[in-house]
């Protein structure tokens, strides 16, 4: 992350010259990019590394979750990326042995975080899923994030809205990556829980990722620089 610059831009497109484009153009203005499935899986590493190559940090966004012996192994494959990315991810529905194995597979080359609720469900949705209909998403959430906390991870993924509790109950050293960042201007989109860059700073966020406030922008550094201005 560059120096007090909390903002993650997500560059969820599949178009490659696109993704450099905005790499060059944000350099110097956001602290980091995230790469996630919508781009790795149509480019592979050297997508990746094309994007990298505008050295700004890499949060790298494939949400892995499946057997513990798979994840390390799928882990393992990734940090062979160059650079390696300072962030990857797993969901931490995936449980406590799985988060070991993975935590065990990198080694710490680098931070390794866990999703916990997606920001695009509700409380009806976890509930339809099968989730105890007696706890919303922040407590759910909160399991997730101790549990995660208790696998040796660095942080999770969470709702803006989840934050507090997590805040609360587990040491200020372990990241918090928050996703549904919207300014007050922008639509939600495909994101139930959202709350503004400001808002999201003040519940305790450390890194904020946003996409279409920043990408959609006629001028994405301008509209990078204003993000952050508003966070002051």
């Amino acid at each position: 992350m560059t120096k007090n610059n909390p903002i993650c831009v997500a560059l969820d497109t599949p178009d490659l010259a696109r993704a450099v484009t905005l790499a060059k153009e944000l350099l110097g203005h956001v602290g980091m990019l995230k790469i996630g499935m919508e781009f790795f899986y149509a480019h592979g590493p050297r997508g990746y590394e094309a994007v990298a190559a505008a050295g700004i940090p890499i949060f790298l966004d494939m949400k892995l979750h499946d057997i513990p012996n798979t994840v390390a192994q799928g882990l393992t494959s990734l940090l062979k990326l160059a650079p390696a990315p300072a962030i990857t991810n797993v969901h931490a529905m995936g449980g406590l042995d799985m988060m070991k194995a993975a935590r065990d597979a990198v080694q710490g080359q680098t931070k390794l975080i866990a999703v916990t609720v997606l920001t695009s469900l509700s409380n009806d949705d976890l509930w339809a899923a099968g989730f105890d209909a007696q706890k919303k998403s922040a407590d759910h959430a909160l399991n997730l994030a101790k549990l995660t906390h208790q696998a040796g991870l660095d942080g999770v993924v969470c709702s803006p809205l989840d934050l507090v509790n997590i805040r609360r109950e587990l040491p200020r050293s372990f990241l918090s990556i928050v996703p549904g960042i919207r300014p007050a201007e922008v639509a939600s989109h495909d994101q139930k829980r959202v709350a503004t860059p400001k808002a999201a700073m003040d519940a305790g966020a450390d890194i904020l990722v946003i996409g279409r406030a920043i990408t959609g922008a006629a001028d994405p550094a301008r509209a990078a620089h204003d993000i952050l201005q508003s966070l002051s």
